[in-house]
């Protein structure tokens, strides 16, 4: 179902991932169809994630098992959004310490920055994402050292993201801990910054009025579209269907079942 939208004006695509492309380790129909499509019509398209879990390389690996071939350059996560951020503030580099996987550390050491793995020395700031290996002492030593000065800094403030059996806890529930623990509210990146979709812009060289974020959450993807002069496309085999938008008055260009009648609306 579309509404107030022409996909004959879109010329470039900002692509979330969990919920849109797949859940967990299921691929969503019409995965290799999608792409098919826009490699045919020439779109280009950035695959723009809240999820800093992950490296390009990995998110590569994982469309290649789904059967689609992916650059890496085509990836943009919100630990890549943040290393750019802090790149910007400490321009001398410096050292963090971080509560997320494989996605943030590496983004961190490629921007130029020391991981410090304890509340043993100072650091210019406290970085948390999603950390599937979340302990106590990773906590602890996120609060301690915000105590002491540090910035507290957050990939992106989802508070949970769709798996084939429900919906786990995100990064936002990990930034929530800290928040209590220590009064401080952290400095988010991801959707619905405006970041995220200007460096998906960069790397496209396309602009806000010929370019769409497809996603299915509506306070991020579409939300954060809208801030950034994007078209909106709300897909709802995630976490949002048309019933959300009445609850959270957030309302899309568009709206389809997955990616799937997408493709076929666009081919008509």
């Amino acid at each position: 179902m579309t509404k107030k939208l022409n996909l004959n004006n879109i010329q470039a695509l900002a692509i979330d991932m969990d919920g849109v492309l797949w859940r967990g380790d299921t691929p969503l129909p019409g995965l290799s169809k999608f792409f098919n499509f826009l490699e045919k019509r020439s779109i280009p398209f950035v695959l723009a994630t809240n999820n800093a879990g992950k490296t390009p390389a990995q998110y590569q690996q994982k469309l290649a098992n789904f059967g689609v071939a992916l650059n890496p350059e085509n990836v943009m996560t919100s630990s890549l959004a943040t290393a750019a951020y802090l790149k910007r503030e400490f321009n001398n580099g410096g050292s963090v310490y971080l509560i997320g996987g494989d996605g943030i550390r590496q983004a961190m050491r490629g921007a130029g920055f020391t991981v410090v793995n304890d509340a043993g020395r100072p650091v210019e700031a406290v970085v948390a994402g999603i950390d599937f290996n979340l302990s106590y002492d990773k906590l602890k030593y996120a609060v301690l050292l915000i105590q002491r000065g540090a910035q507290f800094i957050g990939t992106n403030g989802d508070v949970t993201f769709p798996a084939e059996e429900g919906y786990y806890p995100g990064a936002g529930s990990i930034l929530a801990a800290i928040q209590a623990a220590t009064g401080v509210k952290p400095v988010t990146i991801g959707k619905p910054e405006a970041l995220m979709f200007e460096l998906a812009m960069q790397k496209m060289g396309s602009r806000p009025n010929h370019t769409a974020i497809v996603g299915d959450r509506l306070e991020t993807d579409i939300l954060g579209g809208q801030r950034a002069g994007l078209k909106t496309i709300l897909v709802t085999t995630g976490v949002d269907n048309e019933d959300s938008i009445a609850q959270k008055g957030i309302q899309p260009d568009a709206i389809f079942s997955g990616i799937d009648e997408l493709v076929e609306v666009w081919q008509r």
